[in-house]
């Protein structure tokens, strides 16, 4: 096999399809863990302290 000294070029057009959908599959983990977060026990409680303490700073609570 002999060279030719052609540079070869790459199709790199899936690279970006790929790079989304890893994008995509982080942010809806993420959502997932925001969501289990929220709506269980520690979610309630977090918001609730976050809501008295605003209240708090207000001085209506």
């Amino acid at each position: 096999m002999a060279r030719t000294g052609v540079k070869r070029h790459t199709d790199e057009r899936g690279i970006t399809t790929a790079e989304y959908a890893v994008g995509t599959a982080a942010g809806a983990g993420l959502a997932g863990v925001l969501y289990q977060l929220v709506t269980g026990g520690f979610g309630d409680q977090m918001l609730r302290q976050m809501f008295n303490h605003v209240l708090g700073m207000l001085g209506i609570g």
